[in-house]
């Protein structure tokens, strides 16, 4: 992305039973795209929705051909519906955005100028103040940032925020293996400790007026412990899509292939 050029933009929406939102969420994004960027799409990924949803997006990706509808006829819970989701993308950069609208999208103009003044290849988002969905739910967001700040050495204020706005290599190089929750976390860590850049930026945060969210569930809890024990070592040393696993410097297994006829 050049200074001064809007570049193409990719939206992925992960949606589940969302008809009190959906509709709304996409005409404020289509909005702000058409703002920000030289040509968009959004792609819905519908994760085997029960309610009014699934018939909403397909009249306003009818309507709008710049929506596009990916249908899971099975749930497949977040790291599903994210990864069907980029893998259906074509732009040159690619956001995550959740159905029920948690941030302004006008700041994408912000997460645009930022990453154009780092030259960063993620722009990852945190909350100023998460207060207003309740203690509960702030009280495990600053543990569960803790810990994988602890478990790979770099701080994020807010890993699992739906925010990432990344370009197009990142996604081509970073192989995501999360089914539920965790994939945040995994994306995060695996385009870091790919030597990739990551900056964040602060926004302010809308908690949810309507429909009912289910990621802060005990249930949800314990599969990204259960994930994080499983992937915990490739979200440390990943590997490039193709390549083997990255090899930190001075370790037994470099020097043996170094030394290898």
């Amino acid at each position: 992305m050049l200074t001064g050029v809007r570049p193409s933009i990719s939206v992925v929406v992960p949606m589940y039973n969302e008809e009190d939102n959906i509709e709304h969420a996409l005409a404020v994004a289509t909005d702000a795209l058409s703002q920000f960027a030289s040509s968009h799409e959004i792609v819905v990924v519908d994760d085997a929705s029960t309610d009014r949803s699934p018939e909403i997006v397909r009249r306003l990706a009818a309507a709008d051909p710049r929506i596009r509808v990916v249908r899971h006829e099975r749930n497949q819970k977040l790291g599903g519906s994210l990864r069907d989701g980029f893998a259906a993308t074509g732009k040159e950069l690619v956001l995550y955005m959740d159905a029920d609208l948690p941030w302004d999208p006008r700041e994408i103009g912000r997460a645009l100028s930022a990453m154009d003044v780092t030259r960063a290849d993620m722009i990852a988002a945190y909350r100023y103040d998460r207060t207003g969905e309740g203690l509960r739910r702030a009280i495990y967001s600053y543990v569960y940032n803790g810990v994988i700040g602890v478990l790979f050495g770099w701080p994020h204020r807010d890993i699992n925020f739906a925010f990432k706005l990344m370009r197009r290599e990142v996604l081509d190089a970073v192989e995501l293996r999360s089914e539920g929750s965790l994939i945040s976390a995994e994306l995060v860590t695996k385009t870091k400790n790919l030597g990739f850049t990551v900056q964040q930026i602060g926004l302010d945060y809308f908690p949810r007026s309507r429909g009912r969210s289910t990621l802060s569930s005990v249930g949800v809890i314990l599969k990204i412990l259960r994930e994080l024990v499983r992937l915990y070592p490739e979200m440390r040393h990943p590997r490039r899509r193709g390549l083997a696993p990255a090899v930190p410097p001075g370790s037994p297994i470099q020097a043996e292939d170094r030394s290898a006829p």
